[in-house]
């Protein structure tokens, strides 16, 4: 139960901080006219460039289910996360933009059952993480495979021009894809060499003691 709770509060946080990083860097909202040009609005902008991508929306579902532990509350907390996310991101956009909440309902409602959804299935991703094995693997190749795979479908590239902001927000994907890949794959090789090593000792064990009834 807490697990879930801090599902919804994570959630929470992370939609509210993106939807504020979005108006900080923008030179159209009223927040971000007040900070054009400055390092504050040069910083927002590539975390907004971070924050705003799907592969990071999935690392948030993938991290509380990592977080739950067991494949069940981990799809729940995934999803609620998500969920949450979805509704505070809008909240906090009608609260920057001045306007009323019921004007992004529509909006709310169509991420918030992607969420549900999404999240549920990442979640469980997640709780598998921490497994040994092939499916450990994979799961902790979940979120370092998909932002590589946006970068090169959809790179974080608003514009024609590729400018510092973009560039730098590009290397921070790339890199700590490379680092996550790099770091599920070095998990994977010491967890099978453990197992492997223990799995040897057990049949020595077992040929010592079958040696020495026979000796008796």
């Amino acid at each position: 139960m807490r697990i879930m709770v801090g599902g919804l509060a994570a959630g929470s946080a992370f939609g509210s901080l993106t939807s504020f990083v979005n108006a900080l860097s923008s030179p159209y909202a009223e927040l971000g006219t007040r900070f054009t040009g400055t390092v504050w609005a040069k910083t927002a902008k590539v975390l907004s460039l971070l924050m705003d991508a799907g592969w990071c929306w999935a690392a948030l579902a993938v991290g509380m289910g990592w977080l739950a532990g067991g494949r069940a509350l981990g799809a729940a907390t995934g999803a609620l996360s998500l969920v949450a996310a979805s509704a505070a991101y809008y909240a906090t956009d009608a609260y920057f933009l001045g306007e009323p909440f019921a004007l992004f309902a529509g909006e709310t409602l169509m991420w918030s059952v992607t969420g549900l959804l999404f999240g549920s299935v990442l979640g469980a991703v997640g709780a598998t993480v921490g497994r040994p094995g092939l499916p450990g693997l994979l799961a902790a190749l979940t979120v370092p495979l998909g932002a590589a795979a946006q970068m090169l479908v959809m790179p974080p590239r608003p514009h024609a021009t590729v400018t510092p902001s973009v560039l730098l927000a590009e290397v921070v994907v790339w890199t700590a894809a490379v680092l996550g890949a790099g770091w599920a794959i070095h998990r994977f090789r010491v967890t099978r060499r453990v197992a492997g090593s223990e799995s040897g000792s057990g049949s020595e064990s077992r040929s010592g003691v079958g040696s020495g009834a026979g000796r008796a």
